[in-house]
């Protein structure tokens, strides 16, 4: 290599490393336009997310495909710390080499080189071969996906090239290039010796082009999450995100987010991170039946509008600065509601259920609907701004107290017959069994609360109820972004716990169980939650309950509540009481446990309409039906609700019904 191609080489080497430094920094700057977030602690376990799921891409692989993408990170990654770090190193100092190594290591890199070279090329072609004429139907045959396989395809074309270059010019060893000697074979003994010199250095300076031209485009293209997903990883959240930060109500707060510098830093990184692999919308039942809302596209209108406000921002600022906006700091493009591509639509935001699958499937824990609450909040309690069914529910919630509008001394009317003790008359109670607005007021559920409390009977376990002290836990309420109401909700309800010296609750819906026990710690509950399904488990396993004798024939399939399974991790314990109820494990639909489909209850839903593709509780009822069961078991009164409604639309009520698992447990209630 000659003086005169090292120091062109330099100049373009260092002009490329100026230019992708430059905008590293402007992202990061970007970034950093956010609010403070604490992701800084724990920082053992974030380097082995970074190894497992940033490096290792766990959850990448779990899909087939994945397997791919894996091989290409992977062989990119090693060719930049070994192929590509000597390559730049030589080109500005030419007489440097990896050889100091010693005989043993170099010869090792040479080899691992070669055979992941010719790896990463075959896995770019399965690559563009899937994307041209097997695409799955949430990847996009993007220009930019198209380009950067060229890029990298074109990188090993020219590596491949440069050394059979080489070896047929007797300049280079065969031995430890497996498979560029294979290539080079078929060429052996054509061409002069000036013409391969000249091939070579045409496939060096092929090979230099790319590879700064990889270093400038990364960080302005879709790709930039080479970069971003692993800090992402990195800087992930340690369990799902069932909560959501509480709110000063103070004079001159802002509530919720209205423009993209509300978000916090991490929020920021997220819309940076997007791998779009498309699977968040492959999971959400907004998506999958037609809705407006796709978790992908909002996290990519995200980008882009802070893309867009980011820039205005730092150039009216200086290029050197680094620093949070604050609320004065002005935006010019909207990220709600704005006619363009770089805004969320209003009507996506609400249609989210909440039920947590974009962020279960997320490889890189970008977290889509925590994003669409805090645009939430800012809609009810700033803009004012939501849907009209929504007017009834929180004008029912904050005058009676439930979602109905009931009046609350008709929510213990349920228990007429039962001969259930009031806490007040029994405040030594075990348990506090709370009940819930949908199973208080809805006749359907009294035959779930009369099972739940014969099984609690038979156990000789210590319970009572509320009654007409009992008021909503305030599940709407938070997840429709009412935050002010919901505050007032908690904190009464707290008082009231303490009151009573409540030690043990008891739920039997799983909203009102994970908003107690995630939710309530921010406003001083110190109680234990228990599902009804996790006590009867650990009755029946204790003896303690006794299954009535019986033969079942029924086919029944279970279903996995979201708030129950994703938010709270809860799977075996209904399984469980099952199994030991009939004798046999539930039939599993396709997508079961952590993969479970919403009954689209979620996220105030209950109390919205469908206005656009399908139902949601349709989709899921068909999946169970494809069972032919006989018995729909849920453990949650919204699921109850959503199948028994799907299966009235299916006109299937002569053949499947729908059961709580404590109704199949304890059968003599079920009317």
């Amino acid at each position: 290599m000659s003086v005169a191609e090292s120091i062109i080489f330099a100049l373009a080497f260092f002009a490329a490393l100026f230019l992708f430094l430059r905008r590293v920094f402007r992202l990061l700057a970007m970034v950093l336009l956010g609010k403070a977030e604490q992701r800084f602690d724990h920082l053992l376990q974030r380097l082995k997310a970074l190894l497992v799921y940033g490096f290792g891409q766990k959850r990448v692989i779990e899909k087939p495909f994945g397997v791919n993408h894996f091989l290409l990170f992977w062989g990119f990654i090693l060719l930049q710390l070994m192929v590509n770090s000597e390559f730049i190193i030589a080109g500005i100092f030419p007489r440097f080499s990896l050889s100091f190594t010693g005989a043993l290591l170099y010869p090792a890199i040479i080899f691992v080189a070669d055979v992941t070279s010719f790896i990463v090329l075959i896995v770019v072609v399965i690559a563009a071969a899937r994307r041209l004429f097997f695409k799955p139907p949430n990847v996009e045959r993007s220009l930019d996906a198209f380009f950067i396989l060229g890029l990298v395809g074109l990188l090993m074309i020219a590596y491949f090239g440069l050394h059979i270059a080489s070896v047929v010019a007797g300049q280079e060893s065969q031995v430890y290039r497996p498979f560029s000697r294979i290539m080079a074979s078929p060429f052996t003994g054509y061409g002069t010796l000036l013409f391969w010199q000249i091939v070579e250095r045409v496939c060096w300076w092929l090979h230099a082009a790319v590879l700064l031209l990889f270093l400038v485009y990364i960080p302005y293209s879709k790709h930039l999450h080479i970069l971003t997903a692993l800090l992402n990883c990195f800087f992930r959240r340690f369990g799902f995100p069932h909560s959501l930060p509480v709110l000063q109500f103070k004079r001159g707060e802002r509530f919720g987010v209205s423009k993209v510098t509300q978000f916090t830093w991490k929020d920021l990184l997220d819309f940076f991170s997007c791998t779009e692999c498309g699977r968040c919308a492959d999971a959400c039942p907004a998506t999958t039946t037609g809705k407006v809302l796709n978790p992908k596209e909002v996290i990519l209108q995200g980008k882009a509008n802070l893309t867009g406000n980011g820039n205005a921002i730092l150039t009216s600022r200086g290029g050197d600065t680094i620093a949070g906006a604050d609320e004065q700091t002005p935006v010019s493009l909207a990220l709600i509601g704005g006619d363009h591509e770089r805004s969320i639509a209003p009507q996506a935001i609400w249609d989210c259920t909440t039920c947590g699958a974009c962020v279960e499937k997320c490889p890189v824990f970008i977290e889509q609907f925590p994003k669409l609450l805090k645009m939430r909040r800012h809609l009810v309690m700033e803009a004012v701004d939501f849907p009209s069914e929504v007017i009834n529910l929180f004008r029912n919630l904050e005058q009676r107290y439930n979602p109905y509008g009931i009046a609350p001394s008709d929510r213990i009317r349920w228990a007429s017959d039962l001969d259930v003790p009031l806490l007040a008359e029994k405040p030594d109670a075990e348990y506090l069994f709370y009940i819930g607005c949908v199973a208080s007021f809805t006749s359907r559920m009294k035959s779930v609360i009369a099972a739940i409390i014969e099984a609690l009977r038979n156990a000789s376990v210590s319970f009572a109820v509320l009654g007409k002290e009992e008021q909503c836990c305030g599940d709407p309420l938070r997840r429709l972004g009412n935050e002010y109401v919901f505050d007032k909700f908690a904190r009464s309800n707290v008082t009231t716990f303490r009151k009573y010296g409540i030690k043990k609750m008891l739920t039997l819906c799983p909203h009102c169980y994970s908003t107690f026990k995630n939710d309530y710690r921010d406003f001083g509950a110190e109680f234990e939650v228990l599902h009804h399904t996790e006590l009867l488990g650990t009755l029946l396993r204790e003896g303690k309950i006794r299954p009535p004798e019986r033969v079942t024939k029924e086919r029944i399939v279970v279903h996995d509540s979201c708030y129950l399974g994703r938010y709270n991790n809860i799977y075996d314990d209904p399984r469980e009481v099952l199994r030991r109820a009939t004798g046999s494990l539930p039939l599993e639909m396709d997508l079961n446990r952590r993969e479970s489909f919403c009954c689209g209850a979620g996220g105030g839903r209950m109390w919205m309409e469908e206005s656009s593709g399908t139902r949601i509780n349709a989709n899921r009822t068909a999946q169970a039906l494809r069972l032919d069961p006989t018995v729909i078991a849920t453990c949650c009164p919204y699921c109850l609700t959503m199948f028994e409604d799907g299966i009235k639309d299916e006109k299937a009520e002569s053949r499947v019904r729908v059961l709580d698992i404590a109704e199949v447990l304890m059968p003599t209630h079920i009317r």
